[in-house]
């Protein structure tokens, strides 16, 4: 089984990279499979990659889910 986890965009880093942020812990992110990425957007982060975005509301309802089963 595969998990995806929300994380959100905080800088735009070059060569289809970015810096995404979950729970206060930073990763370098490759964005290269989505067609535009913006800073403070979520995006779904599995094994390093960002594989699709999410909007706000359902990225924060993940957290807490996942907050909650923790």
């Amino acid at each position: 089984m595969c998990l995806a986890v929300p994380m959100r965009i905080k800088k735009i880093l070059p060569e289809g990279h970015a810096h995404a942020e979950i729970g206060g812990i930073v990763r370098s992110v490759n964005i290269k499979m989505l067609a535009q990425v913006n800073v403070g957007e979520y995006v779904l982060v599995h094994a390093g990659f960002a594989i699709g975005k999410v909007d706000r509301e359902e990225a924060r309802e993940t957290l807490r889910i996942i907050d909650e089963i923790r």
